[in-house]
């Protein structure tokens, strides 16, 4: 499949793959690098995106340079090539919440992954990535988001999702897209914490919010964030 490479912010790169047959309009799956002294990936695509991702990865950096490997859960299209990166990368060790761990990436991942706390720190060397659980945002109990301190990058996961093949980054409104993608697809918990959630997030203030599905997001990351909270609080009283 084709990949595409943007930088995003400095040294984040997203590789994006486009699939037309998903969806009315067809679904992108993005992955994204953080070039570090330990370089990091948010997202390693199905098994069968492991040839071209890791292609990708290694225009960048050597796969066996790959430090840390993260999802935002554990999904087929987050972590499905979870064990080819590992086996790839001889350093790299799965870093993921107490849950995920606990529940599912002690026995699947090949190597014992790393249990973060809510709020701890991934030293990528010269980069600090912090690791916050979202339970039940957007969906999956053990659901996490990344946010990257320096650059403000918010990667989050199937938040924030839409369909078809945008631009890789865009400052226009993302809320009613979303909006457009969660009546196709049903995929958001629609319980109080989804809305908690998207309000905590956005006190991180982030200027680009890293999309899993769709564009990714370039401005005023509070204001869209509470955005998508009312969008669900809105969908809870109705």
């Amino acid at each position: 499949m084709d990949i595409r490479t943007d930088e995003i912010a400095a040294g984040i790169y997203r590789f994006s793959t486009f699939v037309p047959e998903l969806g009315p309009t067809g679904f992108t799956f993005n992955q994204f690098f953080v070039d570090a002294a330990e370089p990091l990936l948010f997202h390693t695509g199905m098994r069968a995106l492991f040839p071209s991702v890791s292609a990708a990865v290694a225009r960048i950096r050597p796969v066996e340079d790959l430090r840390w490997i993260t999802f935002g859960h554990v999904e087929a299209d987050e972590s499905g090539a979870m064990n080819l990166f590992l086996n790839a990368a001889p350093r790299a060790q799965v870093a993921h919440g107490v849950v995920g761990c606990e529940v599912s990436l002690n026995d699947l991942a090949d190597r014992l992954p790393l249990q973060l706390a809510d709020g701890e720190i991934i030293d990528l060397g010269d980069r600090r990535i912090q690791h916050l659980d979202t339970p039940h945002a957007p969906h999956n109990w053990e659901a996490r988001v990344l946010y990257e301190e320096a650059t403000g990058v918010l990667f989050c996961g199937d938040l924030m999702t839409q369909l078809g093949n945008g631009p890789a980054m865009t400052g226009a409104d993302l809320v009613g897209p979303a909006e457009v993608a969660e009546d196709a697809f049903h995929a958001t918990s629609l319980g109080p914490a989804v809305p908690a959630t998207l309000h905590r997030l956005a006190e991180l203030r982030p200027t680009t919010l890293a999309v899993m599905h769709g564009s990714s997001f370039t401005g005023d990351g509070a204001a869209a964030l509470h955005d998508l909270a009312t969008v669900y609080e809105n969908r809870m009283a109705a």
